[in-house]
């Protein structure tokens, strides 16, 4: 197996890169106090850069009081104490880029945290109050609040306060929305935005990007509202318009979290003086299906073929259930969040087997392709002990949701050693045995999760910017053609004939006697 080569010096990286998701609470410990953090991750570098990825996205380090799993920012500028100093970051950053890898920030504009200076000041009375949505409340005392809407975590978007108002939070009362029809909400972020680009990075991930700008009226929503009264609000182009001048300034690159049905909402946030890419939720929320795969797949170059913006590929991230545990269970494999049912069965080994195959699948097809850490391990989705849970989602719902942490368990890196060599006693418990997937036992096995991905992102670069063609298949196969690469993905139930070639590139897993491609298998012809 060759080595990988560090990522190209060229500006348009980003439109086909491989960019590697750190969720640095669960990536590694590099002080034993069993939370993860910039020490554990610049030692693991090397890991990194030898799986060959382009850039690390790293999900929220500010300082905050981790609420929400540090979606609730209390300092933008500021890495939180558990994670590490400013100094770490910036020598992460450095340190990333020396090896070829590429840094990308996570922004949080849509809330910041109840303990952000902003909104201390705003309960104090301040005229920070105005950098929020504080209201009154409806009834004969102000009891029931301003509007009906409800968070995306459960239960009304409204908390009542001392003095009568409410404040709205979309998501968690730990999180304020903040007010983006206030000019000094947005220069604030286009200084945030500075600030980390002067230290290096190299692009930003923006959560929740659609759903900033509120009516104004704050109308109560109802089915069928157009337009609706916070999601995809067309004054929302203009906040991005100008933070891509932001960006242009610094050859930094912008993707945002959109999710959005109407696939012509949607390419506005990709058009030339916007956003450069945006996640692609359509493909990960398909079931292990031919037909839906293929025409999310359509949909998605579709979209982004009117703007020139590549698409995005991702079968996983930190808020979904792991990719071996969703394509594990009976029946459909589309998305959720997490399990919804605890316990629900799954089958591990149909799972790993499927998994490897989408794996093949995402990296042959044009565009960039996000890959959730631990989904080159072939994790599978952790039951989390009910006292143990930390996800706002499960108390929110009274229980029924068992939340995200079951993709967010501490990596396994050694399996003979403690905690599997995470570093001390985890945040989140470890299954019985993790160790079983640590990277130190996948690494030199040509069959492993690990070996298989190393390659993939190794091999790909064959593709090149080869345009997708679709081929004649047996019912249940995907077959399609980049250049002169056949890549054969077969989700039906039986083998299947492979179509002429000279050479395997890679496959998901070995072949039939008779030379045929057995169900849930991919493979890469030339």
């Amino acid at each position: 197996m060759g080595q990988p080569t560090p990522a190209p010096n060229t500006s348009d990286w980003w439109r086909r890169g491989v960019i590697y998701q750190v969720y640095v609470r669960s990536f590694a410990d590099g002080d034993g106090d069993g939370t993860g953090d910039l020490a554990g991750v610049r030692a693991r570098l090397p890991y990194l850069a030898g799986l060959g990825v382009d850039a690390l996205w790293f999900t929220p380090w500010y300082l905050s009081p981790m609420k929400d799993g540090g979606y609730d920012v209390a300092d933008y500028r500021a890495v939180d104490p558990s994670f590490g100093t400013l100094a770490e970051a910036e020598k992460l950053i450095a340190e990333a880029r020396e090896l070829g890898i590429r840094t990308i920030v996570d922004i949080v504009p849509n809330h910041v945290s109840d303990q952000h200076p902003w909104f201390r000041a705003a309960l104090d009375g301040g005229p920070e109050r105005e950098l929020f949505h504080f209201r009154p409340g409806r009834g004969e005392s102000g009891e029931l609040p301003p509007n009906d809407w409800q968070s995306e975590f459960g239960g009304p978007a409204w908390t009542r306060l001392p003095d009568g108002d409410w404040y709205l939070h979309l998501f968690a009362p730990e999180q304020p929305d903040l007010n983006w029809a206030h000019p000094a909400v947005r220069q604030e972020h286009e200084d945030i935005l500075r600030f980390w680009f002067e230290r290096g990075v190299a692009g930003v991930r923006i959560d929740s990007a659609a759903l900033l700008v509120k009516d104004p009226g704050l109308p109560d929503f109802t089915d069928g509202r157009d337009p609706h009264p916070y999601v995809d609000r067309d004054e929302l182009h203009d906040v991005y318009r100008a933070w891509r001048a932001v960006a242009d300034e610094y050859g930094g690159i912008f993707v945002g979290e959109v999710w959005l049905p109407d696939t012509e909402r949607f390419a506005r946030y990709l058009r030339p003086d916007e956003l450069h890419t945006a996640f692609n939720f359509s493909f990960m929320t398909c079931p292990w299906d031919a037909d839906r795969l293929r025409a999310s797949i359509d949909t998605t170059l579709a979209e982004h073929a009117p703007v020139g913006a590549p698409a995005t590929w991702v079968l996983c991230n930190h808020d979904v259930t792991r990719t071996v545990t969703r394509y594990g269970r009976a029946g459909d494999t589309g998305f959720d969040f997490a399990a919804k049912v605890f316990g629900t069965p799954t089958d591990p080994v149909l799972g790993t087997r499927r998994a490897r195959a989408a794996a093949l699948l995402s990296m042959a097809l044009p565009g960039a392709v996000y890959v959730y850490q631990g989904e080159e391990l072939g994790l599978p989705e952790a039951d989390i002990p009910l006292d143990r849970i930390q996800d706002p989602m499960h108390a929110r719902s009274g229980g029924v949701d068992p939340g995200r942490d079951g993709c967010r368990v501490p990596l396994p890196w050694v399996a003979d050693a403690a905690h599997a060599g995470f570093g001390g006693d985890p945040w989140l418990p470890q299954p019985a045995g993790w160790g079983a997937y640590a990277a130190d036992r996948q690494d030199g096995d040509p069959g492993s999760m690990l070996a298989l991905y190393r390659e993939a992102i190794r091999v790909r670069s064959v593709f090149g910017d080869a345009a997708l063609s679709w081929l004649p298949g047996p019912e249940g196969v995907l077959s399609f053609r980049r250049g002169d690469v056949t890549v054969v993905v077969n989700l039906s139930d039986s083998a299947v004939d492979l179509p002429a070639h000279t050479s395997v590139l890679l496959r998901s897993g070995s072949l039939d006697p008779d030379g045929r491609l057995p169900e849930d298998v991919a493979v890469w012809l030339r």
